[in-house]
């Protein structure tokens, strides 16, 4: 008895622990405000992630981003800001931008690479695009980005 009572224990634990971390790979649901910005005289209408959470989430648990889509950061302060990609499974690129809007940097990122990539310089922003999508739009380090309240 003691010995079938230890088993259905031990099963429960187990089964309780798996469906407890299989929820945590389940996608959180944090809602994100949307911002436009102007980039090489063209508006592109972006998620905009400017809490602690939604930041922390960022674009996790995407499986896809239409051609023009993206989503624009801003941190709490200016930075050396760094990026990686736990739980995200689309190639990005990220291009820190500075307070006054200039990009400092484009780097590219691949999927659920925990490698963090940081900015050279300080930053107040990042706008992750689809993996080569600023140089499919001529858009390079230096470029001003407007953005749009």
């Amino acid at each position: 008895m003691a010995k079938t009572t230890f088993i259905a224990i031990a099963l429960f634990v187990l089964l309780g622990y798996g469906a407890l971390n299989a929820s945590a790979q389940m996608e959180p649901s944090v809602e994100f405000d949307q911002i436009t910005l102007t980039i090489d005289g063209k508006l592109y209408q972006m998620e905009y992630a400017h809490s602690f959470e939604q930041r922390a989430q960022g674009l996790m648990f995407r499986e896809s981003l239409c051609d023009d889509c993206g989503m624009f950061f801003k941190f709490a302060s200016s930075r050396y800001a760094s990026m990686w990609m736990k739980n995200t499974n689309v190639a990005l690129d990220v291009a820190y931008i500075d307070r006054n809007g200039v990009i400092t940097d484009i780097k590219p990122l691949e999927p659920h690479d925990l490698t963090s990539v940081q900015a050279t310089k300080e930053v107040l922003y990042a706008l992750e695009m689809n993996q080569g999508w600023f140089a499919s739009h001529n858009i390079s380090v230096g470029d001003q980005i407007e953005i749009n309240r």
